[in-house]
């Protein structure tokens, strides 16, 4: 891929960053262009950072949206596997901070239940901080660096179905901007385009599982997901901004399918047989003085804390992290159709939790 001329970024900035009134909107090949000089390293990490935070300042228009969106997807290796139909999971990249999360297992439950899942991510990021996939995967003595390759065998393989895809695998020039977000503090317009890229896709339909806190981003969601090829799309209003829905309270989902009308379908936590006094798995007394967002090192307990939850849940035992399995994998199938409701798709998640084959496949991975 050519590398645009350097002018491009520095006309790019000297556009979105001239204040409230006389800022002005970039043209689709514009963002592009200023996007892919950064991502092919060719580019200062103040302008860098400048163009992020400038384009956030200004609020970025769609064509801004697709523009970064196109230049992710050209950086990203993107393999079709030899199965029909993939789910691709995408949580937030920056992580939990606030409960120990189930989403990382959610995987190994849908492949149980005939549906190859990926998730994706980065082992943390800013401007959270919080555990991760890749951290709770770790911890559960999983790989978290399988290339492409790797992960479409763990993919096609009938005995496992699932596989976690690091972004320093897919898309390294991404992955490479990682201290500079630190350094940028706030978040910046990747972190919408990141979970979009869906490095790993389907022979006939790939399906996005993602999640939503404002109001204005499903809209903006659904958009970058058609720009990219998925067949459906999902988005959940989920704990800390995950993909789970609360066990507490009633949540939505705005359910997207290609050529038609978003729908949004309200969910309640006792329609999948969970009511609980807590939104998710609470984080242990004990480890609550552990949560550090200036230190990610000092995460690793309560990475380890969530991974033994998820395992038990495997294992069948009954608890928070148990009843999100159900509700989260429920959601995906009655999102995807294979099931008209959710009590129906509650019931055969807790099938594969109860005979072992979740486990089975989370084991085999």
């Amino acid at each position: 891929m050519t590398t645009p001329d350097p002018t491009v970024l520095q006309e790019a900035i000297q556009k979105i960053c001239t204040g409230p009134e006389l800022s002005k909107d970039l043209s689709f090949e514009h963002a592009r262009d200023a996007m892919q000089l950064i991502l092919n390293g060719k580019a200062n990490p103040v302008q860098s950072a400048l163009f992020l935070i400038g384009l956030r300042m200004k609020r970025e228009s769609d064509d801004e949206f697709k523009g970064i969106q196109y230049a992710l997807n050209r950086h990203s290796t993107r393999i079709t596997a030899n199965v029909e139909e993939v789910i691709c999971l995408s949580d937030p990249f920056n992580g939990f901070t606030r409960h120990l999360p189930a989403s990382p297992f959610l995987p190994a439950v849908l492949a149980a239940l005939g549906l190859p899942t990926i998730s994706e991510g980065v082992i943390t990021v800013a401007p959270k901080f919080g555990i991760t996939h890749h951290a709770v995967l770790s911890a559960a003595g999983k790989s978290v660096n399988l290339n492409p390759e790797q992960a479409i065998r763990h993919i096609q393989n009938p005995d496992i179905g699932w596989s976690y895809l690091d972004q320093s695998q897919y898309c390294q020039g991404l992955h490479a901007l990682l201290p500079l977000r630190t350094l940028m503090v706030k978040r910046p317009v990747i972190a919408t385009c990141e979970r979009m890229i869906g490095p790993v896709r389907g022979s006939l339909k790939t399906h996005l599982v993602s999640s939503y806190v404002h109001k204005a981003y499903p809209r903006i969601y659904r958009m970058l997901a058609d720009y990219s090829g998925f067949t459906s799309s999902m988005f959940v209003k989920g704990v800390e901004g995950g993909i789970i829905p609360s066990l507490r309270d009633h949540s939505k989902m705005i359910s997207c399918h290609a050529e038609q009308s978003e729908q949004m379908i309200p969910l309640n936590p006792s329609d999948s047989g969970a009511q609980c006094t807590e939104r998710a798995q609470p984080i242990p007394n004990d480890l609550k003085d552990l949560i550090d967002a200036d230190n990610p090192d000092k995460l690793s307990k309560y990475a380890q804390s969530a991974a033994d939850a998820g395992l038990a849940a495997l294992n069948g035992q009954h608890g928070y992290a148990y009843n999100s399995l159900v509700y989260g994998a429920a959601t995906v199938l009655l999102h995807i159709g294979k099931y008209p409701t959710l009590a129906q798709a509650a019931d055969a998640v807790r099938r594969v939790l109860v005979n072992g084959h979740a486990k089975a496949r989370f084991d085999a991975g």
